[in-house]
């Protein structure tokens, strides 16, 4: 198809001759009697071009058109009309139509209106897409941060899976950022205006496991004093993250593997059965099949959440990210106690490097917070004596002051050779050996020519 056509007039003749004309040349032709009708399936995505009669009852041609503008005045709007004269034709373009055909006229000039109208509709989506893509790229790296390649990597799978709807598993190491993941997630997806849920299923008591998900009636055990809406049908719409779903006792997985088959729970204490549209996002330490093997896990269950799959690797494994989360929580922190932040010394960046982390982000966050209030290290913070070599150290040094100058300059390859003393090879092997790309520091709206 060439792309998407509505034409509106009263008259069912015209309606039907001009489709037969659009549908021969390759259009997808929808026609409406009314203006009104035509509203009702206009966005501001709309792909497509709309044509419209002047003279309708009710609201007329001019009148949609006012509506079509304040709806998107980027949305080409062919104005026909069989009473047109020239003080019309002025007010229609004036008011933001793409052209004016008056009645009669032939298919050959309504077509090429079409054509170049539709024309300029894709080249409009298309400018929107690419911003958009550019937008979330950038406000995913603000959430996700990291200039390694498997950061890079995490932040690309979260965006292709977050404009789909499947259950996803996230594993990773106890304070890797697993919530931050599931939260990327929602906030990325066609769900993000609906609500964010987060349960963590090890720190809910068995006895009332039950109630906190899926909710109870009044009196339905001793102290249920009202009506409780549980954690899955407040997620109605929106998303419900489940940390830990290892932890989750067996019986509840028999009932929360009921809800995601049949897509409906009961309260506690009531038979009514309320429908629920949620998508579910759990997280995991342990390999789950090892826990369905152990006779732990229900292996029915895993099979629905992990449609897909999220590794976040340890902060041991990408240590080039270690400075720039520093930094940034470092900032934040001192921000956040109204202190002025301090410098990283080349000793201190040393320990960060070689510390093993094996409280990973969280504890990284905890060693800023300490650095921002001028505050010494706990005993079990970088110590620097955990066998990781110098070499390792030094490439994740060397990553860190290439992605600080990329960005310093603005992907200007010229400033960036200036600022670190390299020879324009060095500089593109070095930057090929890590992962970074020129693209990826331009300002808005450049391209990577």
């Amino acid at each position: 198809m060439s792309g998407q056509v509505i034409f509106i007039d009263d008259e069912s003749a015209i309606r039907q001759a001009v489709q037969q004309w659009l549908e021969l040349s390759g259009f997808h032709v929808r026609t409406c009697a009314s203006a009104r009708e035509a509203l009702g399936l206009i966005d501001r995505d709309f792909p497509g071009v709309l044509i419209s009669d002047v003279r309708m009852p009710d609201l007329d041609g001019l009148g949609l058109l006012e509506r079509l503008v304040a709806l998107d005045p980027e949305l080409p709007v062919i104005m026909v009309t069989g009473h047109g004269d020239v003080p019309m034709a002025v007010q229609a373009l004036r008011q933001g139509a793409y052209d004016f055909i008056e009645k009669p006229f032939t298919p050959e000039r309504l077509l090429d209106s079409v054509r170049r109208a539709q024309d300029k509709r894709r080249l409009v989506c298309e400018n929107r897409q690419l911003r958009e893509q550019f937008t979330r790229k950038g406000r995913i790296e603000s959430m996700l941060l990291g200039v390694s390649r498997a950061m890079e990597n995490l932040r690309r799978q979260v965006l292709e899976l977050a404009g789909t709807d499947v259950n996803v598993l996230i594993r990773g190491d106890t304070g890797a950022g697993k919530e931050q993941v599931a939260r990327c997630l929602h906030d990325f997806s066609p769900r993000a205006r609906h609500p964010f849920v987060a349960l963590n299923c090890a720190a809910i008591p068995e006895t009332i496991f039950e109630s906190e998900l899926f909710g109870h009636e009044s009196g339905a055990f001793t102290g249920a004093q009202g009506k409780r809406i549980g954690r899955i049908e407040h997620a109605h719409g929106g998303t419900l993250f489940l940390d830990e779903i290892e932890s989750m006792p067996l019986a509840q997985q028999v009932k929360l593997l009921r809800v995601l088959q049949e897509r409906t729970l009961e309260r506690l204490g009531s038979n009514r059965s309320i429908e629920v549209d949620l998508r579910v996002i759990s997280a995991a330490k342990p390999d789950l099949l090892e826990e369905v093997r152990g006779g732990r896990f229900r292996e029915d269950l895993l099979y629905r959440l992990n449609v897909a799959e999220l590794h976040i690797p340890p902060l041991r494994e990408r240590r080039e990210d270690i400075p720039l989360l520093f930094e940034h929580f470092a900032s934040q922190a001192a921000q956040r106690h109204g202190r002025e932040p301090l410098p990283v010394g080349p000793g201190e960046l040393a320990q960060l490097l070689a510390h093993d982390w094996p409280g990973n982000v969280r504890e990284l966050i905890n060693a800023a917070e300490r650095h921002a209030l001028g505050l010494a290290p706990p005993p079990s913070a970088p110590a620097g004596d955990n066998g990781t070599s110098l070499a390792e150290q030094m490439e994740a040094f060397e990553a860190q002051c290439l992605h600080s100058a990329l960005q310093q300059c603005k992907g200007n390859i010229a400033e960036v050779m200036a600022l670190l003393q390299l020879p324009r090879r060095t500089l593109n092997e070095k930057m090929q050996r890590h992962g970074l790309s020129r693209s990826d520091y331009l300002p808005a709206g450049s391209t990577d020519g």
